[in-house]
């Protein structure tokens, strides 16, 4: 691109032109990165052979310019280009094809050479003038041809299909495009259809010129102009350049010299050619970028819409519920009082018990396995999460922007379940108030023991007399009663503990679960903004970059 703009600027400070052709080829350049796997291929491919042709042509000698004589069987280009040169160089005939080859001739060969080669001329039909002035076809001087590169092309609508190659090739690269018509057949449907339509937009490089004229009256020659200017106009083509001409007529060809002379000596024809490239393939971007303002981001309400799917998805709420649960078993196991927890397993069936075990073991295991989200609840909740930001978008874009939502689709599941096993605590931590819990009650259980021997104790030498003389503590029986009270309050000063630290775990267990929800909800926020919410967030900048770009051209067309 460096070549391009240096060319592309120089010749526009020597013309003092509008909106510089450098910086639409680099606005080009960045639609073509911007819409690059969004937008039609087509489009983009077309766009990038023109960059990469203004590139070439503008690398190449800026000291000629390029004019091809195109027409139809027997309208005389051959024979005009031939006055042109002033020497019989390209061959002159009625039967259909005469000219199979582009020949060239060229007014100042220094610096030809590369666009020659770039034109892909054959050598053998490469022809050279030499002189500063050339006739005007009068005999008199009327001004340098030097730097023109004439092009004498075959036949458009010639039947051989290498012949139609051949002009279309030409006609995509010249400078200036003369399209010589004849009285017969100046209405032509394949020379209109194919070219005078598809190029309506290069008019200001477009010379129509209407040869064989000495075969008309006067008074019709006019008549013919006319009505040869209103079917271009109605084609399209404003202020059609129309010259008249005749190459058996003194003077006949001294308006198109004229009009050669003109093109280069202004040295703008390369410049005017490109520009109006640009022009034809700026506007096929229009439908892709839409009048609207962009929007940034997915809206917040759809944002919070898409957590909640994604937490559903991921089976938030069970995970919390489930961790409630495991909290209140594994509590049980800590603060529960042993002697109600014996009982019970000596009245439970094995069932039962298996049943339980099995539970607890699930409940236990839940949070030390994978954690994950089923393919299909994350597709259902990635649905429409898109739909209020590419409401007013091109379709193309909109595709695009769909197509970024479900860009991480694949490692969603993976990656919500690692958010929630990083949130989730250590199975094995728990609260220093349930060990403290766990000695009193495991100290009450031996309180209660110890009072169950000293009772025992008492009715062997109180009671049975098993000895004469007995320690008081074991051998009044009188203190039955009050040990039996104490063991009393022991057992139920257990079962009161238990039964309080089972309400003090209940409230834990649910304002533990909903912290927990709370923190995996909000991992799960940040992977739907990692995957789902910022990509969103790139491709509306990248299309509101394209907007702003597609537009800024399309107002300097």
């Amino acid at each position: 691109m460096t070549t391009t703009t240096t060319a592309a600027q120089e010749q526009e400070q020597d013309s003092g032109a509008g909106p510089g052709l450098t910086a639409r080829l680099e606005g080009l350049q960045r639609l073509v990165d911007l819409g690059s796997g969004r937008i039609d291929p087509g489009l983009l491919a077309d766009t990038a052979a023109l960059l990469e042709r203004a590139g070439q042509r503008l690398g190449l000698s800026g000291e000629h310019t390029v004019v091809t004589l195109a027409g139809g069987t027997g309208s005389g280009k051959s024979s005009l280009f031939n006055a042109i040169c002033g020497l019989n160089l390209s061959p002159v005939g009625v039967r259909r094809p005469m000219t199979s080859k582009a020949h060239a001739c060229v007014w100042g060969l220094d610096g030809a050479g590369p666009l020659l080669d770039w034109l892909d001329v054959d050598k053998r039909h490469r022809y050279a003038r030499a002189g500063a002035l050339e006739p005007d076809g009068s005999g008199g001087p009327a001004g340098s041809l030097q730097g023109l590169v004439l092009i004498d092309l075959p036949d458009h609508d010639s039947i051989a299909e290498m012949h139609r190659a051949e002009v279309d090739r030409f006609v995509s690269v010249a400078d200036l495009l003369v399209w010589v018509v004849d009285p017969q057949k100046y209405a032509d449907a394949a020379l209109h259809r194919d070219y005078i339509v598809p190029y309506a937009r290069h008019a200001g490089v477009t010379v129509i010129v209407l040869n064989q004229v000495d075969r008309l009256q006067p008074e019709e020659v006019g008549d013919c102009v006319s009505d040869l200017r209103r079917l271009l106009e109605a084609e399209g083509l404003a202020e059609p350049r129309i010259v008249t001409t005749s190459t058996v007529v003194d003077g006949g060809i001294a308006d198109l010299r004229a009009v050669l002379v003109e093109t280069v000596a202004a040295r703008r024809a390369r410049i005017e050619r490109l520009s109006a490239d640009v022009d034809r393939l700026v506007g096929r971007f229009a439908g892709y970028a839409a009048a609207a303002e962009p929007p940034a981001m997915i809206g917040e309400r759809r944002a919070a819409e898409l957590v909640d799917a994604l937490t559903d998805a991921a089976g938030v709420p069970a995970v919390a519920e489930a961790m409630e649960s495991a909290y209140e078993l594994r509590a049980e196991d800590y603060v529960g009082w042993p002697v109600a927890r014996l009982a019970a397993r000596l009245r439970s069936d094995p069932l039962r018990k298996m049943r339980l075990t099995e539970l607890r073991e699930e409940l236990r295991g839940a949070f030390t396995g994978p954690v994950g989200a089923q393919q299909g609840d994350v597709d259902t909740a990635l649905h429409g999460v898109t739909d209020e930001v590419t409401a007013g978008l091109p379709e193309d874009w909109a595709r695009a922007v769909r197509a970024a939502s479900r860009s991480h689709a694949a490692d969603l599941p993976e990656a919500l379940g690692d958010s929630l096993k990083d949130v989730l605590p250590e199975f094995n931590q728990v609260p220093r108030w349930w060990w403290l819990i766990k000695t009193w009650q495991y100290f009450l259980v031996l309180v209660s023991v110890l009072s169950l021997v000293w009772i025992a104790l008492l009715v062997a030498y109180g009671v049975a007399g098993l000895s004469d003389d007995p320690p008081a503590l074991v051998g009044d029986a009188g203190l039955i009663p009050y040990v039996a009270v104490l063991l009393g309050c022991v057992l139920g000063m257990g079962a009161l503990t238990s039964s309080a630290c089972r309400n003090v775990v209940a409230l834990s267990s649910a304002r533990h679960g909903e912290r927990m929800e709370e923190q995996m909800r909000e991992r799960i926020a940040e992977v739907a903004e990692e995957r789902v919410l910022y990509p969103v967030a790139d491709e509306l900048r990248t299309y509101a970059r394209f907007r702003d770009e597609a537009n800024a051209l399309l107002n300097d067309a």
